[in-house]
Formats: structure tokens, C-alpha cells, sequence
């Protein structure tokens, strides 16, 4: 996991496709908060949000 995020860093930096940065932490942080709200008491809180 870590080579293939090596190997992402350094596309992005040779091909200078600096934009796919933010898609790519907001995919990650989106895929954690559904994670960790799934069966937890901050579930009602969070799907109020979207």
C-alpha cells in the first residue's frame, strides 16, 4: 500500500497533475467519515450534514 502511494505521490509530481491532490483527500476523508459512522452515535449527526 505505501509503494502504491509512492508511486501516486510521484505521478502526480512528474506529470504535474497537482489537481488530483484535492479530489484524492476528499475521496479519502469522505470514505473515513462514512467508515467510522457506521454504527456509532454520531451516525444521526453526521447524515444531517449531507
Amino acid at each position: 500500500m505505501i509503494e502504491f502511494l509512492k508511486e501516486l505521490v510521484q505521478f502526480m509530481f512528474e506529470r504535474k497533475k497537482y489537481w488530483l491532490f484535492p479530489i484524492i483527500l476528499f475521496s479519502v476523508l469522505l470514505g473515513g467519515i462514512l467508515v467510522v459512522s457506521q454504527g456509532s452515535a454520531v451516525a444521526p449527526f453526521i447524515y444531517t450534514i449531507f
